[in-house]
């Protein structure tokens, strides 16, 4: 994998990254790491990491898509790596070998950041990265990754989850979420939102936002009627909406707009809008010198007092030490 080169009037690097790459690799799950960490975006204030592809075997690697690639390093690139990416595995019943195992407990106990995109969090948990942590994974094999370790907390509903120095991600598109997420902590949010809208992909999904959705075709090619509804609901977050209101908003009664709703967005009409609450005053935080009354209020939580709450137990943190972290960086 060819990843951009470096001028004599780039940036420094912040951090080396080293992504495990493997026999039977699907290439959409490296390519995720590899393009929001290795690609030269020239602007937006993105700083620059250098992504080292790693592995354990020599040789070409098969991929799961019919062609193979070449890893450029050895398990040597883990020892030198700030952030240790595993992205997947290719089977959740089999073990990864006794040096790669090494190679990740080594890194961890110095201090690395640990991510497991997907079932890479199969290959964390067996290294003992994850024993006691909060962890997911892809839904699918959430009970047999908590049927193999049982010393992990698993929450298998969420997009990802941190925990400490550990990341771990949900299947596929979730892998996509979480890499930026970490652009956004190590880099702040200019230069996650830029990546982002360099992938065209959404800035920023929150953690806790559910990762299975019944029926995965999108609202708005399946219920308009509840598409435009909830589009309505995000420019007036500062109303205060409830149940009944939106039902009867929709012509619904309350038990159809019920069903429809966990149908088409995968989750529960109070915890949607806590999320859509959430993530505007995030957005309100970085881009804005709005104090937090004003933020509380435009978000739809009515005091300061509630958003502090709601904040602290979605993301560890209160509304000033996010602002402060986060914008102008």
């Amino acid at each position: 994998m060819t990843l951009a080169r470096s001028s004599p009037a780039d940036p420094p690097v912040i951090a080396v990254v080293a992504v495990v790459a493997f026999g039977g690799i699907s290439p959409f799950h490296l390519s995720v790491p590899c393009i929001v960490f290795g690609e030269d975006y020239g602007a937006g204030g993105v700083p620059r990491f250098d992504v080292r592809v790693c592995a354990a075997e020599p040789g070409m690697l098969r991929t799961t898509a019919g062609f193979a690639i070449a890893a450029p390093h050895g398990l040597e690139a883990i020892a030198a790596a700030d952030i240790v990416i595993v992205p997947s595995w290719r089977d959740a019943l089999e073990p990864p070998c006794e040096a790669l195992i090494q190679a990740l407990r080594a890194a961890h106990a110095r201090g690395a950041q640990m991510v497991g995109l997907c079932l890479g969090a199969f290959v964390l948990a067996a290294a003992g990265i994850l024993e006691g942590r909060l962890a997911t994974t892809h839904w699918a094999w959430a009970e047999t990754f908590a049927c193999r370790f049982p010393a992990v907390r698993v929450d298998a509903a969420v997009l990802y989850v941190e925990d400490g120095n550990v990341l771990t991600s949900a299947g596929t598109a979730a892998s996509l979420d979480c890499c930026l997420h970490l652009l956004r902590r190590r880099c702040g949010a200019r230069a996650a939102n830029y990546v982002a809208r360099r992938l065209v992909v959404p800035p920023h999904r929150q953690g806790s936002q559910a990762q299975f959705v019944e029926q995965p075709l999108g609202i708005r090619a399946r219920d308009e009627r509840l598409s435009s509804l909830l589009d309505w609901v995000l420019e007036n977050l500062g109303e205060p909406h409830s149940l009944d209101s939106l039902a009867q908003r929709a012509l619904m009664s309350r038990r159809t707009f019920t069903r429809r709703f966990k149908l088409a967005t995968g989750t529960t009409v109070g915890a949607w809008l806590l999320g859509a609450r959430l993530s505007r005053a995030q957005q309100l935080l970085e881009t804005t010198d709005d104090n937090v009354d004003v933020v509380a209020e435009t978000a739809g939580f009515g005091s300061a007092v509630s958003l502090r709450q709601h904040f602290a137990e979605a993301f560890n943190t209160t509304p000033s030490n996010y602002r402060r972290e986060f914008q102008g960086v």
